[in-house]
Order: C-alpha cells, then sequence, then structure tokens
C-alpha cells in the first residue's frame, strides 16, 4: 500500500513533464531511455550509459550510445533495439497510464525490450508478464499519442 501511495504521488508530481513530451518516446535532458545505450541491453544484457558523442536522432528523440559500433548496429534497425512503449514504463502501459522509467528496470522478452518504473515495479509487471504485455500492447495504441493525457 505505501509504494502504491508513494508510486501515486511521483506520478501525479511528474505528470506535467511526461505529457508536456512531443513525442512518443520517453525522453529526459540525456535523451530517449534517460541517455542509455538501446543496443547495450541486447548484446551486454545490462544498461549501459551512452556517451554523446555516438548519438543519432529517431522517431523524434535523441538516440545516445556507448560505442560507434552500437550507434551503426541501431541505424541499420533501429525498431530492434527501441523499447516498447517508447520507453514509457512497461507496467504503467499496461495500467493504461504513461510513466517514466528506470534504465536498471528491464526485461528483454522475444528480443523485446521493456522498461519499468524500478525495480519493485518490474517485478509486478513479471508476476502476470505475458498478460500485462497483452494489455501494455492494446493500450499503447490509444497512450502513444503525444497529446494523451492520463485520465
Amino acid at each position: 500500500m505505501k509504494t502504491t501511495l508513494i508510486l501515486f504521488c511521483f506520478l501525479f508530481l511528474s505528470a506535467p513533464a511526461i505529457f508536456a513530451q512531443k513525442t512518443d518516446v520517453f525522453v529526459t535532458s540525456d535523451g530517449a531511455i534517460k541517455g542509455y545505450d538501446p543496443v547495450a541491453y541486447f548484446k551486454e544484457n545490462k544498461p549501459v550509459k551512452g556517451d554523446q558523442k555516438f548519438s543519432t536522432d529517431f522517431n523524434g528523440a535523441k538516440w545516445v550510445f556507448s560505442s560507434q559500433e552500437n550507434l551503426d548496429a541501431f541505424k541499420m534497425n533501429p525498431e530492434k533495439y527501441v523499447p516498447q512503449f517508447g520507453g514509457f514504463c512497461a507496467y504503467g502501459t499496461a495500467e493504461g497510464h504513461k510513466s517514466p522509467t528506470s534504465p536498471e528496470a528491464f526485461t528483454i522478452v522475444d528480443d523485446k525490450l521493456y522498461l519499468n518504473y524500478n525495480m519493485k515495479v518490474k517485478d509486478l509487471w513479471n508476476v502476470k508478464q505475458k498478460e500485462n504485455i497483452e494489455k501494455a500492447n492494446k493500450n499503447w495504441e490509444t497512450l502513444k499519442t503525444p497529446e494523451h493525457k492520463n485520465n
């Protein structure tokens, strides 16, 4: 209950920043997914902070990589590496709202990258992972528009 209340308060306070975005990708001042290298999740199975000298724009967001090799791999097939739901929290998307994410709270399922708000939320999401992915896929069709407001 306390975790839910804290999560609700954070989401309420961060909502203006989330909904002010002009893209369907979760972006901070460091870039998409807080400046972490999306390719590294697949190659190294861990979050790796990108270097601003290896970056590209895709889908209205700046993506940052840890190496030229990872940047090149992304440019060849960005859809392979972009996190699901624009990098917004997979559990939040399943619940019908956009939420920020932590680069450390990730899962790769069927060669797709999913991010969550934090490790506790990732654990909640994993309890019914398949069902949550199905719900999130349906909800994302409505949520992905940058103009979407949380009800």
